[in-house]
């Protein structure tokens, strides 16, 4: 059974940074669109970033030019490098990997801007 994992969220202070992980087990990863999204309280999960196999890479537009999608498919890793980080970007951020036809979620990391 695949199992998905992200990592690394927390409190930072506005204008600060975060890179979050999202670690497949198994060798998926280079093979998969993968995507961040986030779920704000009271709010519906939307799509942050996705990355495809190709490393075509896309962004909503409340996070293009601050948040970068990379993938190390050695690790079985992908990452969001979050830059200049705002209050609004506070939400639980999901990890989503399509291999093939098959959806796979993680359980989400928590991502807090306050000061």
């Amino acid at each position: 059974q695949v199992q998905v994992v992200e990592s690394g969220g927390g409190l930072v202070q506005p204008g600060g940074s975060l890179r979050l992980s999202c670690r497949a087990s198994g060798s998926i990863i280079s093979d998969s669109i993968v995507a961040w999204y986030r779920q704000a309280p009271g709010r519906e999960r939307e799509l942050a970033a996705s990355i495809t196999s190709a490393d075509s890479t896309n962004y909503a537009g409340s996070v293009k030019g601050r948040f970068t999608i990379s993938r190390d498919n050695a690790k079985n890793t992908v990452y969001l490098q979050m830059n200049s980080l705002k209050p609004e970007d506070t939400a639980v951020y999901y990890c989503n990997c399509r291999y093939y036809s098959v959806i796979y979620w993680g359980q989400g990391t928590q991502v807090t801007v306050s000061s």
